[in-house]
């Protein structure tokens, strides 16, 4: 099996099509909206939390919120459709969150995205889980993860999932690889574009997004939106206290498999980091939309799609 990261990879030009960059389109879509940019927060708790989420829906981002207050649920989902803005929350497979799912169904209310979030999304509970959410609030669009292998893509599209999320310990905060051997830490890039050639539905690149060109690598080897942590941790709108250390300004940034997040000490799979103060989370999306419109020029193109055909090449010496 031949194998590539981010890193090794570098995508080659095409003729240009645009007087500006600033022409090209970033947006993508997802299910039944179109968003401004192919990029997502992780559903972490030092990522995101109900302020941000709110701000990212009315400022036309995509987000997941986690699922580590769950009792919260169920009422950030009413408050932020009665605004209409999109709601989008992440579960597990506990039976408290078949209750949950009941409780939606019973008050008629639908969440627009719903996201299986586990660390080894091919599971047959995880499938079990897919038929409930798709037999009682089927107009939900439905994303689970996370994956790491084709066979895994198959079976989970073939349950019933709108898309998939695939990386297994690639991110910046988990240290599964070194806990347990598995995972798809070091070859991220390639296991997206082996679970690529299988899938019908979008996939979502989650973990080992350091840069912002990583982006474009995810879309050219069959990504259809990026989940990014450690890029998306230590802004203003981030949850978390600032901190000061060695004359420099931090935020804590820890995997939702640590044992800060979890709050023992068994099965980690996680740890915690600070990640430099980055201010506004605006500054951070508005060159994040620059350098992929950036890219879609290089691409020789006018939006995204102009990046799923590229050539690349990959360096022999990573």
């Amino acid at each position: 099996m031949k194998t590539f990261d981010y890193d090794a990879i570098r995508l080659l030009p095409k003729k240009s099509v645009l007087k500006s960059r600033r022409e090209a389109d970033t947006s993508v879509t997802l299910g039944k909206n179109t968003f401004k940019l192919p990029v997502m927060p992780a559903n972490m708790a030092t990522v995101i939390d109900e302020n941000l989420a709110e701000w990212l829906a009315s400022n036309g981002y995509f987000y997941v919120m986690h699922r580590f207050q769950p009792e919260t649920r169920f009422d950030f989902v009413q408050n932020i459709q009665s605004k209409g803005l999109i709601a989008s929350i992440s579960l597990g497979i506990t039976d408290g969150e078949y209750a949950l799912i009941d409780q939606f169904k019973e008050a008629q209310i639908t969440p627009d995205y719903i996201t299986i979030d586990v660390a080894h999304g091919h599971s047959d509970y995880v499938i079990k889980m897919v038929t409930y959410i798709k037999e009682n609030l089927p107009d939900a669009f439905l994303l689970v993860g996370n994956l790491g292998t084709p066979e895994a893509i198959v079976e989970i599209e073939a349950a019933g999932a709108d898309a998939t999320k695939v990386g297994i310990g690639p991110g910046k905060a988990c240290i599964t690889k070194d806990k347990t051997g598995f995972g798809t830490n070091g070859w991220q890039l390639a296991a997206i574009a082996q679970c690529a050639q299988v899938a019908n539905k979008p996939i979502i690149a989650d973990g080992g997004i350091r840069h912002n060109g990583d982006i474009a690598k995810s879309i050219r080897f069959g990504a259809t939106m990026v989940m990014v942590g450690s890029m998306f941790a230590g802004h203003d709108e981030t949850p978390g206290d600032l901190i000061e250390q060695d004359g420099k300004t931090y935020k804590a940034y820890f995997g939702s498999a640590s044992a800060y997040q979890k709050g023992h000490s068994h099965n980690v799979e996680g740890r915690k980091l600070l990640v430099p103060y980055k201010g506004p989370i605006q500054n951070t999306l508005t060159e994040m939309e620059e350098d992929i419109q950036s890219a879609i020029s290089y691409a020789g193109g006018r939006d995204l799609n102009s990046l799923k055909t590229v050539d690349y090449v990959v360096l022999t010496d990573y």
